[in-house]
């Protein structure tokens, strides 16, 4: 996710100053926004070579992890003061595993993910079609995504795992979205302890 109202959005959730680690960091565009506009440090988790090497060439440390194997033990419990899944639990088959481990490592996770339930996605699916939206690019058959959410869902995800929900509102065209966000707004924030 690199749309800038989307970024400073989810930017107002991080603490100044924060140590931050970004689980599935894309090319490290989130990272370097922290660093540059909050005073963040930390570091990226990235698979894909390419985004990797873009990270790298922002400035943002990045280490080279599958996180389909969890986080092997490498970090301690609360070692970051914010752990970030953005764009990220949708393609992990290990989805609740890492949702656990975002707020075992981090004293808080902040998740972000595309809203099935947006409205527009809703009229498709009532169409009998799978929605193609700015959001939700890809047609159903070569889509990354191995799973698709709603706001509802990881509210409900959320109790199943006694996480608290400090914070939560959807994302629309970057504009924050209270009321009825589950219908409303095409992404999910979620910010979280345990």
């Amino acid at each position: 996710m690199s749309d800038r109202l989307t970024m400073q959005a989810i930017a107002q959730l991080v603490p100044q100053g924060a140590r931050v680690l970004d689980l599935g960091c894309g090319d490290g565009a989130m990272l370097a926004y922290l660093q540059e506009h909050r005073g963040c440090t930390g570091y990226g988790v990235e698979l894909d070579d390419t985004n990797v090497l873009a990270c790298a060439e922002r400035g943002v440390n990045v280490l080279q992890l599958n996180l389909e194997q969890g986080l092997l033990g490498m970090f301690a419990d609360q070692s970051f003061d914010v752990v970030l899944q953005i764009d990220t639990l949708q393609h992990l088959r290990n989805a609740e595993v890492m949702l656990r481990e975002t707020v075992r490592v981090g004293r808080t996770g902040i998740l972000a993910f595309p809203n099935f339930a947006h409205w527009p996605n809703r009229i498709s699916v009532l169409q009998g079609r799978m929605p193609v939206t700015k959001r939700l690019p890809y047609e159903w058959y070569d889509t990354p995504n191995i799973r698709v959410g709603t706001y509802a869902d990881f509210a409900q995800l959320a109790r199943k795992n006694k996480l608290r929900v400090l914070d939560s509102f959807g994302l629309q065209q970057g504009q924050v979205v209270r009321t009825l966000p589950n219908l409303r707004a095409g992404t999910a924030v979620f910010k979280l302890q345990r």
